[in-house]
């Protein structure tokens, strides 16, 4: 299995890369926009998986054009692809920032980026003697500001790292519309839920009121570390191509040890807005090859 983890560097990619990373069958290419901290995480996991089993992609996602060398540098070092774990992204910022190709940074860092990268990366995935499929860390909230989406007017973390989660939901529901609907081989695309949220280095972050909130909470239990989250998800990359394929469309979570449906936003049940968004994410990413690998979907 050859898994492509983005934001591996920390949190949530980095619980499951350490667990994944101690398979003997899978290989692991870790994405981050550190070349440090990408050299510091395959040093860490090089206890738990041989240096070969292990590759990284420096890409900072805040910038397209870092995103299409990302994607030339893929498709020329590896001929296939198993899974993708769609995770990297901003959380709390005290203000908005707008990135050199004029899009606010949680919209083009938690989605619009991963949306270009995982579209240039669908053929390798069909291949997949496992069965490929694209694992979003996509929790169930959010709303998009369809007159603001680059949140010019009126902007708040909370809102900013919401649009970016339901706008991945809605984009790996209508892949998985798109591959329901042609022969051929199929790629799963879901999202995922922890229950629980996930203490990670973002906390260090927050300002100190929210951070003793947190502390306070995670000491009544309401924080998993990263190393629990991987427990949890690092089979969700491991199962047979079937059991993946059921999950695809869906947003589930895992709760008293049952696989739940967890997906009740209209937005993202509504096709017409899904295509909407489809759309408008193409006219941002304003790239050939992009384009060319959506209209491949669309063809029989």
């Amino acid at each position: 299995m050859k898994v492509l983890i983005t934001g591996a560097t920390n949190g949530m990619g980095k619980g499951v890369a350490r667990i994944l990373a101690a398979n003997p069958e899978v290989e692991l290419i870790l994405h981050g926009r550190s070349e440090p901290l990408l050299r510091q995480t395959a040093d860490e996991l090089a206890s738990l998986a041989a240096p070969e089993r292990i590759s990284t992609l420096r890409c900072d996602l805040a910038r397209l054009c870092e995103v299409r060398d990302a994607v030339q540098e893929l498709r020329s070092a590896h001929a296939g692809l198993d899974a993708i774990f769609v995770n990297a992204g901003i959380g709390y910022a005290p203000r908005r920032v707008e990135t050199e190709d004029g899009l606010d940074a949680h919209f083009q860092v938690n989605y619009l980026s991963q949306f270009m990268l995982t579209l240039n990366l669908l053929d390798l995935l069909e291949g997949s003697k496992h069965g490929g499929r694209v694992v979003f860390n996509a929790p169930s909230f959010g709303e998009l500001r369809w007159d603001d989406l680059q949140l010019k007017n009126a902007w708040s973390y909370e809102f900013a790292i919401g649009q970016g989660m339901v706008a991945k939901r809605m984009f790996y529901t209508r892949l998985h519309e798109l591959y329901s609907s042609r022969p051929g081989p199929k790629v799963s695309c879901y999202g995922f839920e922890i229950s629980k949220t996930v203490w990670t280095h973002q906390i260090a972050l927050i300002p100190l009121p929210m951070r003793m909130m947190a502390t306070l909470m995670k000491g009544l239990g309401r924080f998993i570390s990263i190393d629990a989250c991987g427990e949890i998800m690092a089979p969700l990359f491991l199962e047979s191509r079937d059991a993946s394929a059921k999950k695809s469309g869906r947003l589930v979570t895992f709760k008293n040890g049952e696989l739940r449906d967890c997906e009740k936003n209209p937005m993202v049940l509504d096709p017409i807005q899904r295509e909407r968004l489809w759309q408008q994410s193409l006219l941002l990413c304003a790239d050939e090859a992009t384009t060319g690998a959506a209209e491949r979907l669309r063809q029989p």
